[in-house]
């Protein structure tokens, strides 16, 4: 009797004590369900996670699974609208599963679902190195001889197998899916009941995924009241469905985005069947906390990190050659304000993503147009005093260091990276706007150097968004109108240096034009301040490299200004290799 009273209660979606939460439209959404009463999601072992699978270790014990019953046509009872999600009740006693480094039998009770929206945006709960797939399915088992109450107090008294699942072009509109999302207009309304009257198993909408091949974690129920019970299985191979049958999820039911936003690790462990493949395990930082610290970048498979024209580098003003040859920009929709697509945290910095063949720079003594991919900041600690940009001026290290990297129109990414003018980064430093002008450098002419004040509303814009990316691979999509104008202000962009240099993170591909501008961006301390505080990144900027020779040179404009520091776009330009 139990387990019919969990199939219609106590599932993974519905598994509450009190209704009044949501995903969105209500006071209780997500950020606030650590409020609702009796909650547990404050803990420190909630899900979902997102799977960085550089980290991820194999773990033998991890052998293959039994399934009874899976196969069932008969299995599922019926298709209920909760609220909250569809979800498949299944026959009591029935479906069970056991292996797969599980400590005993479980029974299956129900099977449920994760989406986005009617515009495809994807919403699976968990995300896999950032990666956000269409749907999840998750199947709900209950161990066996263990009340449900019971269960919630035990660390592995629920198993849930998840399954991601993918939105295709093409396939089959015909079968399983078809049968199970054509009866969704009956439940169109929460509370929606539907009997089951038709056969498909759970093995037809599984199809051929190789349940070999997983990911386990140890975390809670998704939903209030997050009971910290869950013994999680994700499988690495997701389920293909044709993206019409899954448009029908959202259309149908007018549930969307109901997934919960991935949570903090918390020094857990995410580990992995033998059979699934994983990444090579080269971790490298900023810090002495991983493998490859920056005095061993060269170390790394590839690794150019032991070149002689490495970035960044210190600008000595007394070596510095003055030209003509360096005119002015221009800059191609860097006023658009939808130019951002999303912001997110990669690990290593803070990178806003644009929107593709938008936002163009040329010349400025650059022989090529280029295509501006992204930006992002280096920056140091929380302290008010901490300096963290990547190049300095005269030995001068400022609080922050923004980098607008474009790659050149008429190459790949690939061939760019090959190519010794590839790439163009202009550089921007930021500081503090009360920092007193003589914290600046002196420019090459010994002239007094002045700063641009931002105006602080695109900066506030912009930072609001950190909060939502506190967690490593997290992305958020940027919605505010926030231009690179906004944020540039009324800084000087015809008083540069520029020399030829690299990528400042591994590989160090020595592919990049540098543009360092001498006046600063000027924001709000306390703005700066939430780089750190939110993404919990600290001194991210590689040390000082040897200039070997390579000549800086410097526009002739008298008395340029130098202080335009912006929180240091931590600018991992090999995260842009990755992520392009």
């Amino acid at each position: 009797m139990y387990l019919l009273l969990l199939a219609r209660f106590l599932s993974l979606v519905s598994l509450v004590k009190c209704s009044n939460w949501c995903y969105t439209g209500c006071k209780e959404t997500p950020s606030h369900w650590k409020d609702v009463s009796g909650s547990s999601c404050g803990g420190q072992h909630q899900s979902p996670i997102d799977i960085d699978t550089s980290s991820v270790k194999t773990d033998s014990m991890l052998n293959n699974f039994t399934f009874v019953n899976f196969s069932s046509q008969h299995a599922i009872k019926w298709i209920t609208n909760n609220g909250h999600s569809v979800q498949c009740t299944l026959m009591d006693n029935e479906v069970e599963v056991s292996g797969g480094g599980l400590n005993g039998t479980y029974s299956a009770v129900q099977f449920h679902f994760h989406w986005g929206d009617k515009e495809y945006h994807p919403g699976s709960e968990h995300t896999v190195d950032g990666h956000r797939y269409q749907m999840e399915m998750h199947i709900v088992t209950l161990k066996k001889g263990v009340a449900a109450e019971e269960a919630k107090t035990q660390s592995e008294g629920f198993a849930v197998l998840g399954f991601f699942i993918n939105a295709t072009e093409d396939g089959d509109l015909s079968g399983p899916w078809h049968t199970l999302t054509s009866n969704l207009k009956n439940i169109s309304e929460s509370g929606g009941n539907v009997a089951v009257n038709f056969n498909f198993s759970i093995n037809d909408l599984i199809r051929n995924v190789d349940r070999t091949k997983f990911y386990r974690h140890y975390g809670s129920l998704t939903t209030p009241d997050c009971k910290e019970a869950v013994v999680w299985t994700l499988f690495h191979e997701p389920i293909q469905v044709h993206k019409d049958l899954v448009y029908l999820f959202p259309m149908a039911t007018n549930l969307m985005n109901n997934y919960r936003p991935v949570e903090p690790l918390n020094g857990r462990r995410v580990t992995a069947s033998p059979e699934t493949p994983l990444p090579p395990k080269y971790h490298w930082c900023y810090d002495s906390h991983c493998d490859y610290n920056p005095s061993l970048w060269y170390l790394l498979p590839d690794s150019h990190c032991n070149g002689k024209n490495q970035s960044p580098i210190n600008i000595d003003t007394q070596q510095v050659m003055m030209t003509d040859a360096l005119g002015s920009f221009q800059f191609k929709n860097f006023d658009d304000q939808s130019a951002i697509k999303y912001i997110t945290n990669n690990g290593h910095t803070v990178k806003c993503v644009l929107q593709d063949n938008l936002v163009e720079v040329s010349g400025g003594g650059l022989n090529y147009v280029y295509s501006t991919l992204q930006f992002h900041f280096h920056w140091g600690t929380e302290a008010s005093n901490s300096l963290g940009s990547e190049h300095t001026v005269d030995s001068q290290r400022y609080p922050m260091e923004l980098h607008i990297v474009g790659k050149r129109k008429d190459l790949t990414l690939e061939e760019a990276l090959q190519t010794s003018d590839g790439m163009a980064v202009l550089s921007f430093f930021i500081e503090a706007s009360q920092m007193s002008k003589s914290s600046a450098c002196s420019s090459v002419d010994s002239q007094p150097t002045t700063s641009s004040t931002s105006d602080m509303t695109p900066w506030k814009k912009l930072t609001n968004y950190l909060s939502a990316i506190q967690n490593i691979s997290t992305k958020v999509e940027v919605t505010d109108k926030i231009s690179i104008d906004d944020l540039l202000g009324s800084v000087n962009r015809d008083s540069y240096y520029r020399y030829s240099g690299s990528l400042t993170t591994p590989i160090c591909k020595e592919a990049v034009v540098w543009t360092i501008f001498k006046e600063t961006v000027k924001v709000d301390e306390n703005l700066m301040i939430m780089f750190p505080k939110f993404t919990s990144l600290e001194d991210i900027y590689r040390p000082i490299q040897s200039v070997n020779g390579r000549k800086i040179y410097s526009t002739s404009a008298a008395g340029a200004p130098r202080s335009i520091l912006l929180y240091p776009l931590s600018a991992c330009l090999f995260a842009l290799v990755c992520s392009t």
